[in-house]
């Protein structure tokens, strides 16, 4: 959580004025009860009219000033609060943005939501009660004991051991809580997860006519999260009639004392009311506190695992300056050697002993079963995971010896699921290339069949729905491919990027793609053999191993797998047909 407090450094002075200002009204706030002594003990006792009514301007007039400060206390405490938020959130999704693909897939998609939102508010809003009550609250408990004291020492010691008491219980159940609540908001990760797979699965779970058991399941999940809640929240409980408990009968205990104090002529009845005024406020700060705390407690938890983010650094780190050295651009443009790759937890080895080469220019399919790592190989192109061994060259170096921004602007890629953004069809397209013209957007969205689409929503200004919802999934395909297209990449990767397709649009895609006048070295990824038969070169994958490479012609006379790809899928076309 310490780490965490360098986002109040823009509001250092707001960090000091608001218990400063608080601070002036617990001050006013002390006063009240010798007032308060002084009407009884001289105004009511002497019968003396004016000088109650002029005591009693003398409260208001410490009320309206006892607002004005805490208002701006107020004022100041939320201002630092807020914008520690805001700084915190912007800081946090840039980190996020910073991990690799090992790293969020370790995360997990619903715990980064909980701790960019649940948790940063929970964080906001124990800074905004630390900044008003951590000085108000001990300088009125220490302040009222202190008066106490200026009144009688002898009941002041009722005070003292109250005091003593009441930080025991407070700090005890502080340190029982911490724990609970951390349990709790790791809890919410789970409902969080498991409510965003139902939400985005819906159709899914309607069809399969599964609704039932997910309602289970969830309220499964929903349970234990309300049994740790209610755990942590009986601990918490525990504070406010603890802390009742033991200020009423310090209160017992202090008029009792008084009542004898006052008999002996040693005390004023004035005095009296003014030290069960000041016993009160302990009371009501104590109050104050214990929920300042719980909050407090919570807020430590969440500010905890938020740095538990920070703490997660990237796997990768990229290269600030392009490599000195390219091999001349003829030679091969992409080169796998010895690559083999194993995901972060995963048991075995994904991909295993993979070499390849390719010139610039050339067309490369890549086909294989399900799970046979066709996308784990053309995923370590663009360093979105690193090879555990071996290496990945472009230009003949390595990978990791580039900066990001110069793979991103060599590789363009266009992922298995389809995903666009709200906005319009030219904000779509303009993540491939933020300065596109009108021209370069339209020509790649030719390019990749997409006119239709386009012309349907109204043009480039044509709105796209969050996750492109207004699309068919053919569509997102072909406007996903537009948006890789239009930074005119050198290395186009189609990770079966037109599985939904029909075969005529798919022809008419690779023949567009093939006759691009930069001519890019295109990578495709199918399990269609008629996607990727006219290729220059076809990969054949089988449980991460390369079992094959050549020409189709070549691989039907030399590969099995791939002959019982082709034979599986031609057959049965021509059984359709006949």
């Amino acid at each position: 959580m310490k780490r965490l407090l360098v986002y109040l450094n823009g509001y250092k002075k707001e960090c000091v004025l608001a218990p400063l200002f608080k601070m002036l009204e617990a001050s006013f706030e002390l006063i009240v009860p010798l007032v308060i002594a002084a009407i009884i003990d001289t105004g009511i006792a002497n019968g003396d009219k004016s000088y109650i009514l002029k005591m009693c301007a003398v409260l208001v007039g410490l009320g309206a000033i006892g607002l004005t400060v805490s208002i701006t206390a107020q004022f100041f405490s939320a201002k630092a609060a807020v914008g520690f938020a805001t700084k915190l959130r912007h800081a946090l999704f840039e980190h996020l943005l910073g991990l690799s693909f090992t790293e969020i897939d370790t995360l997990g998609t619903s715990t980064m939501i909980t701790r960019m939102t649940s948790d940063v508010n929970q964080a906001q809003n124990g800074v905004n009660m630390f900044l008003r009550l951590f000085l108000r609250s001990p300088f009125v408990v220490f302040g009222a004991m202190i008066m106490a004291f200026t009144i009688d020492a002898r009941s002041s010691l009722i005070f003292l051991v109250a005091i003593v008491l009441l930080s025991i219980v407070v700090f005890g159940i502080m340190a029982l809580n911490i724990p609970m609540l951390k349990k709790v908001q790791q809890m919410l990760d789970k409902v969080l997860g498991k409510t965003r797979e139902n939400l985005t699965g819906v159709r899914v779970i309607r069809a399969f006519g599964k609704e039932q058991t997910e309602i289970d399941q969830f309220m499964e999940c929903n349970e234990t999260l309300t049994s740790a809640q209610k755990k942590a929240g009986k601990i918490s409980a525990l504070l406010n009639p603890l802390t009742y408990v033991i200020i009423n009968l310090a209160i017992v205990r202090l008029i009792w004392v008084g009542a004898l104090q006052v008999d002996a002529g040693i005390l004023t009845q004035g005095e009296v009311v003014a030290l069960y005024s000041y016993m009160s406020q302990i009371l009501v700060e104590l109050i104050k506190l214990a929920n300042m705390i719980v909050t407090i407690n919570k807020t430590i938890a969440c500010g905890n695992r938020i740095s538990e983010v920070f703490d997660i650094t990237s796997s990768m780190d990229f290269q600030a300056s392009l490599p000195k050295k390219y091999v001349d651009p003829r030679e091969d443009i992409v080169t796998f050697k010895n690559v083999s790759l194993t995901y972060k937890n995963a048991g075995d080895e994904t991909l295993e002993d993979i070499s390849f080469s390719v010139r610039r220019g050339q067309t490369i399919g890549i086909i294989g079963g399900t799970g046979s790592g066709k996308s784990s190989v053309v995923n370590l192109i663009p360093r979105f995971y690193d090879a555990t061994k071996g290496e990945v060259l472009l230009h003949g170096v390595n990978v990791k010896d580039y900066p990001a921004e110069d793979l991103n602007r060599m590789v363009g890629i266009v992922m298995q699921k389809a995903v666009m953004f709200q906005g319009t069809v030219e904000e779509n397209l303009r993540w491939g290339k933020q300065n596109a013209t009108e021209e370069e957007m339209m020509d790649a969205i030719r390019t990749a069949q997409a006119e239709e689409v386009v012309a349907a929503k109204g043009g480039l200004s044509g709105e796209i729905a969050q996750a492109g919802k207004n699309l068919s999934g053919g569509q997102r395909q072909r406007m996903t491919i537009a948006r890789a297209l239009v930074k005119r990449p050198e290395i186009l990767i189609l990770d079966d990027s037109s599985s939904a397709l029909d075969y005529a649009t798919d022809a008419k895609l690779r023949s567009a793609i093939r006759s691009l006048d930069y001519h890019p070295t295109v990578f495709m990824v199918s399990q269609r053999a008629s996607s990727i038969q006219y290729a220059d070169k076809i990969i054949v994958m089988d449980d991460g191993k390369m079992v094959g490479v050549g020409t189709h012609d070549e691989l039907l006379k030399s590969c099995e797998v791939y002959r019982e790809i082709y034979d599986s899928q031609f057959k049965k076309e021509v059984a359709a047909h006949a």
